[in-house]
């Protein structure tokens, strides 16, 4: 048990809390500030890579990715400076993956070819539509002209770039996500994050949708429909559905997301990062404080990690569970029955299986696409004793 997390590698996550502006959909921890000193954070962040260093010596790193917040406001020399560190505190796997996330209004071609020089490999960008009157309902600041021309700085930059969109949006027609996806696949290099605009509570949309304020959501019918095409479309291009929101030429998926969907072990520092590691053969659930200057005093204390709890076998089973069944390879069930101690219940598979929600084969458990658009509906079913 103490080396599950292997069959899934090693990474390290990197949150940037800053944003140039909040968007109305967003849940993640992303904080507006007019005045940043990148020396502090880049000290505080040296800080807490010595502290996970400490204790994790010796594995071999197959990715780091800087998250947020938007990441890409991150002055290059500091991003290059903590990939140096990085470098001394692991032995990286020879394809290791640099990933930064970056926003469109914040791309600019001397500033990406420094993050290429200091050691990134590979750009996600969060385009999100492809018209600019949602872009401006999803609150974004660029317009379609400006993502279109920073994309492509980012692909003449990198060998590998990502960009997400976010679909069923207020309004949005069937006809007119497909012509979306077509243009959308005429750009993409070799991967795509395709994801079903969710409204979370605590956000601007989730605060105006409480209140009969945010129309035109799709039916669920509709939505289905969407997720459907969206997998053929990009199934017809080259690109596969490898999870339930993510599409790839074969061989470039995420590794860093692969890590997490493959119940692998991960670092997090920064405001608000989680963590999954395994420490003397028990694996631990890692939290850092959310707010950004909490997160820097605690820093200097070497408690910026707030929250470090024990994961029992059988709960460490059913997370590996619920993250291997968005993937497309599936869960390797001899895993998920020595983690959990304990077999599938046989009948509930069946009925599964003779309803079109998973399939088998050999030790392998796959959720069908229709089990997918269920998974959390699914996931109950397959648990049950």
């Amino acid at each position: 048990m103490a080396d599950d997390w292997q069959n899934g590698g090693f990474g390290l996550y990197i949150h940037w809390p800053f944003c140039q502006a909040k968007c109305p959909y967003c849940d993640f921890n992303s904080h507006v500030s007019r005045e940043i000193d990148q020396k502090q954070w880049f000290r505080g962040y040296l800080a807490e890579l010595d502290r996970v260093g400490s204790e994790t010596q010796g594995r071999v790193l197959n990715s780091v990715f800087f998250g947020g917040g938007t990441p890409s406001l991150m002055d290059p020399d500091v991003v290059a400076e903590i990939l140096a560190k990085v470098q001394t505190l692991w032995p990286s796997a020879n394809d290791l993956e640099v990933t930064l996330e970056a926003n469109p209004g914040s791309v600019e071609a001397g500033r990406f070819a420094a993050y290429r020089q200091g050691g990134v490999s590979r750009v996600s960008m969060g385009v999100q539509a492809l018209n600019n009157r949602d872009l401006q309902r999803l609150g974004r600041i660029h317009s379609v002209d400006e993502a279109k021309a920073a994309f492509e700085v980012a692909r003449t930059t990198f060998d590998r770039v990502s960009f997400d969109l976010i679909y069923a949006r207020q309004d949005q027609t069937l006809d007119a996500w497909r012509a979306e996806l077509r243009e959308a696949l005429s750009m993409a290099i070799d991967h795509l994050s395709l994801y079903q605009l969710t409204i979370e509570t605590g956000t601007a949309f989730g605060d105006r949708y409480a209140k009969g304020k945010l129309r035109g959501l799709p039916e669920d019918d509709l939505a289905a429909d969407m997720y459907q095409i969206t997998g053929d479309i990009c199934a017809e291009s080259g690109l596969g559905g490898y999870e339930v929101s993510n599409y790839a030429k074969p061989g470039s998926e995420s590794r860093h997301n692969l890590i997490y969907w493959r119940y692998g072990d991960y670092v997090g520092i920064g405001p608000g990062a989680h963590g999954r590691v395994t420490l003397n053969g028990q694996r631990f659930a890692t939290e850092c404080w959310r707010n950004p200057t909490k997160w820097l005093e605690a820093v200097d204390t070497g408690s910026a990690e707030n929250v470090r709890r024990a994961i029992t076998l059988p709960d460490q089973a059913d997370e590996m569970m619920m993250m291997g069944l968005r993937l497309s390879e599936g869960v390797d069930l001899a895993r998920w029955e020595k983690l959990s101690g304990r077999s599938l219940n046989p009948d509930h598979l069946a009925h599964l299986q003779d309803i079109g929600m998973i399939s088998l084969s050999g030790d392998r458990l796959y959720a069908t696409q229709d089990g997918r658009m269920v998974l959390n509906t699914l996931l109950a079913e397959i648990l049950v004793e």
